[in-house]
């Protein structure tokens, strides 16, 4: 599209000075009041550039308070609305969130990651029951630092099969003789999305055996 023969004049018929209700004070008529001030100041007792400094500041916050309030509340509904439509598209998405609840699906694995902020020679990853009680640890071996990826099938250190259900994941390794515990992240369906109220920060997803958190909460979408 060729755009060079445009002129001042096409570009103020398309967007028309607008004009402040008469009576009104509007920012051109401020700043020309404010210029006549400054020329005819007396230079041998000028105006402190603090008062000056006020007088802008107490035509700025009346004037453009009830627009920057304005403003602020179309971005929030923007935003609820983004977010929304963000929480609704993860329904039935497999996603990873940072936190220690894990789900044994009836069919399937659970699984998740642990975090290692550097090459471990070891690491171990502890499953509890409802209970408390630890009934499997996995072992990861010699492993690089970044993301290790688990995966439990159910069964526990005597070779039972557990129940399906909620369990709790905890890992740690050894750093110079001391054990440290290392972030997990488990994975788990979206089921459902509840939307943000009006004084709510915003949606919160239901997770299968987990539970409902925040759509900040989520690390990744698998």
């Amino acid at each position: 599209m060729n755009i060079s023969g445009a002129g001042s004049g096409d570009y103020s018929r398309a967007h028309p000075t607008q004009r402040e209700p008469a009576g009104e004070l509007g920012q051109d008529d401020f700043l020309k009041l404010m210029i006549t001030q400054l020329q005819n100041q007396d230079p041998m007792n000028p105006m402190e550039s603090g008062e000056f400094m006020s007088q802008i500041a107490s035509f700025t916050t009346a004037s453009g308070m009830d627009q920057l309030q304005k403003s602020f509340s179309e971005f929030q509904q923007d935003m609820r609305a983004n977010q929304a439509l963000q929480a609704a598209s993860l329904v039935g998405r497999e996603v990873l969130v940072e936190t220690d609840a894990g789900r044994l699906p009836a069919d399937g694995e659970m699984t998740g990651i642990v975090q290692l902020p550097s090459a471990v020679a070891n690491a171990n990853i502890h499953i509890h029951n409802a209970a408390g009680e630890r009934v499997r640890t996995l072992a990861t071996g010699e492993q690089p630092s970044g993301d290790y990826r688990f995966a439990w099938d159910g069964r526990a250190d005597d070779g039972r099969t557990l129940p399906p259900g909620a369990y709790r994941v905890t890992a740690s390794t050894q750093v110079e003789g001391e054990e440290r515990s290392l972030r997990v992240m488990n994975s788990a369906p979206v089921v459902s999305v509840t939307l943000a109220g009006e004084n709510e920060r915003g949606p919160r997803v239901n997770l299968d055996g987990i539970g409902e958190m925040a759509l900040s909460d989520i690390r990744r979408v698998q």
